[in-house]
């Protein structure tokens, strides 16, 4: 399972450290530590939180669009069968699905709390990993 730091935490949730180390003295998202010493947050954790805050989220009005978009953020689900699966990630606070051939996500490690870049072109969605 992966374990992100509090900085890619809050990259990932598209809001700054301060705030997810408010929400962790709060109790609305569980801190662990992580081999350094750090607190850090579980992948699986972050997702849940993740799917929560869009779920009580209110949508912003739109003032420009492009259909060139790289959304960086974390898996909440991969739903595989034999040849197809299902993913989904949570990009702030835009929930991005994606179907992939099931071999794609599983040569790619996809699963819950993976960190995944959604690159958008049109309805055509790819799903990348992002360098380390």
């Amino acid at each position: 399972m992966p374990n992100l730091r509090i900085s890619e935490a809050a990259a990932l949730l598209g809001v700054s450290d301060d705030t997810v180390r408010r929400w962790i003295d709060q109790g609305r998202l569980r801190a662990i530590h992580l081999d350094n010493g750090r607190k850090g947050v579980a992948g699986t954790e972050l997702a849940a939180f993740a799917q929560r805050l869009a779920e009580s989220a209110e949508p912003g009005a739109t003032v420009a669009a492009s259909a060139r978009n790289r959304m960086r953020g974390i898996v909440t689900q991969v739903i595989k069968d034999k040849v197809m699966a299902q993913v989904e990630m949570q990009a702030g606070p835009f929930r991005v699905v994606s179907l992939i051939s099931r071999e794609s996500a599983d040569e790619l490690g996809l699963e819950v709390g993976s960190v995944a870049i959604a690159s958008i072109k049109s309805t055509h969605v790819v799903v990348e990993i992002p360098e380390a």
